[in-house]
């Protein structure tokens, strides 16, 4: 259990590194992010926290259910197809430690993880 703990704070870590790379480089904030970003961020640690799989999270990539609402789900394809390339050279272990955790997750997920339909 620590270590999906472990896993589930790195996604909220990454998915926060990428939003302040996005930020950083669209909007040239430095060290803080704008009020739009800081919102986005504070939506995804939010989705993450309420996640239904919790201890089996997928990445979201992996993940059958779409918890974003439509215009935040477009702001984060946003954050991440800007941010994703350029993750290797600002946090390279935490991008390899990304795609391992989405990689070795084999688990197939249903559409409702608490098994009621």
């Amino acid at each position: 259990m620590l270590v999906e703990q472990d896993r589930l704070n790195r996604e909220r870590e990454t998915i926060q590194i990428m939003i302040g790379v996005y930020c950083h480089g669209n909007h040239q904030t430095k060290g803080t992010l704008c009020s739009e970003c800081q919102d986005l961020s504070d939506y995804a640690m939010q989705r993450i926290d309420k996640c239904p799989f919790q201890e089996e999270k997928p990445t979201c990539a992996k993940c059958p259910i779409h918890c974003y609402k439509a215009d935040k789900r477009e702001q984060i394809r946003n954050v991440m197809r800007y941010a994703g390339p350029r993750m290797m050279l600002y946090h390279p272990i935490l991008t390899i430690r990304h795609y391992i955790d989405e990689y070795t997750k084999t688990r197939v997920y249903k559409k409702n993880p608490r098994g009621s339909n």
